[in-house]
């Protein structure tokens, strides 16, 4: 599907996840506008995705959508499930570093130094604001998927010797990112929904 396509003719069913380093990884995010059916199924969709590649959270951008928006679980529960459009991270508290996967890059870890509690402000698919104080997993998670909004990956917070250390993997993935592109039809662009 095509960036022009509008949101409402968006097949949920067709998403998948997107890999390093492709473009949408890094890109902004726009606002959710339009809520409803079509984005409680795209976010049901990409809970499956989250949880079939054993996830905690995953953001739009990792399934080629460029829109603020992102699912996750911390107890793996499906009850515990939570969507996130259009949130904002608020009240930073504390600090406290953990390694970090990330779905889009697979076979990298990075140790990342982030808020231990955090305030998320967001909104429900049906537009319904709501407010959630995070602490432990949780608050990573939210940190780690509003990254993804801005185009942040944890590739961004490496040290050296966890670049080198994670090298073989960073060039696997960017190796198959090529050959895929390589596959596709002349002038035929990376496909990014928005």
């Amino acid at each position: 599907m095509s960036g022009t396509q509008p949101f409402s003719q968006l097949d949920p069913a067709k998403l998948a996840l997107v890999r390093y380093p492709h473009p949408v990884l890094r890109g902004k995010t726009r606002p959710v506008e339009d809520f409803g059916e079509t984005l409680d199924r795209i976010a049901r969709r990409m809970l499956e995705l989250m949880r079939a590649n054993k996830g905690v959270g995953l953001a739009a951008p990792q399934v080629g959508l460029s829109l603020r928006l992102f699912v996750c679980n911390d107890t793996g529960n499906e009850g515990d499930d939570l969507i996130c459009v259009n949130p904002t991270l608020t009240n930073p508290d504390g600090e406290v570093e953990a390694d970090e996967g990330c779905l889009s890059i697979p076979g990298v870890t990075v140790p990342m130094r982030r808020a231990a509690r955090i305030t998320l402000l967001a909104q429900d698919v049906l537009g319904r604001p709501f407010e959630r104080r995070a602490d432990d997993l949780l608050s990573r998670i939210f940190q780690h998927e509003y990254d993804h909004l801005v185009g942040r990956l944890i590739l961004d917070g490496m040290s050296e010797a966890v670049r080198l250390e994670n090298r073989r993997a960073i060039r696997t993935l960017e190796e198959e990112y090529k050959r895929s592109v390589e596959a596709r039809p002349r002038g035929a662009k990376p496909t990014a929904r928005r």
